[in-house]
Order: structure tokens, then sequence, then C-alpha cells
């Protein structure tokens, strides 16, 4: 599966935006998918999950709440709506594909794919 992360760009502190990750390949609709992020001097960091289906999300203590993960399986895409938007959140935002249907936070693809830049000003 090739992943493709977009949307992000520069905000001010409140606002919102919403990433979308284009994959391809058959795969991506018996898998779980996650974002991930990685702020300047930061390692990655788990941020929001969804199972195969979409029924059942999973959330950092850190944006649940805030941000919201869905998929589309038609599309081949997986969405992160982000609401209230911190300069906290400022990071290259990464989606991933899991190892099983569902949720596992410790089960991940090791491919990455390319990510997308949020800038929150404060």
């Amino acid at each position: 599966v090739q992943l493709q992360a977009s949307g992000g760009g520069l905000v001010q502190t409140g606002n919102s935006l919403r990433l979308s990750c284009a994959a391809s390949g058959r795969a991506f609709v018996s898998y779980a998918m996650g974002w991930f992020r990685q702020a300047p001097g930061k390692e990655r960091e788990f941020v929001a999950a969804i199972s195969r289906a979409g029924r059942i999300t999973d959330y950092a203590d850190s944006v649940r709440g805030r941000f919201t993960i869905s998929r589309d399986n038609e599309k081949n895409t997986v969405f992160l709506q982000m609401n209230s938007l911190k300069p906290e959140d400022t990071a290259v935002y990464y989606c991933r594909t899991g190892l099983t249907a569902v949720i596992a936070r410790d089960k991940w693809s090791d491919y990455w794919g390319q990510g997308t830049l949020v800038t929150v000003s404060s």
C-alpha cells in the first residue's frame, strides 16, 4: 500500500483543518488505519486510529474530543478532521497502515509514506 497524506497548512489557534490520506492498493480495506505525527525535535507519536470497517476509533489523550478520524473504503481514503487546533499540534502528520483489521497500537506497517505539515500559529 502506498500512502499520500495531504491537507496540511498554516492556521491560527482555534481553527480547523481536514487531512486526507489516499492509499493505493486493495489491501487498504483489509486493515485498520492510523494517523501519527512528528513535531520538530520530537519522536513520532500516535494520534488516532480507525478499524477496518470504521466502527471503532482510538485517540491519543492529547487530541481526544478535538480530532475525528474517519475513512471511505470505496475511495481508499482516511481522513483526520482537526478542530480547536493548538500550537502544540504543529507537526508533520503521517498516515499508516495497520497489520490487523482491528486497532492494535503496537501493530503497524513499517511503511510511512509522505506526510503533510500542519503549522498552528499562536
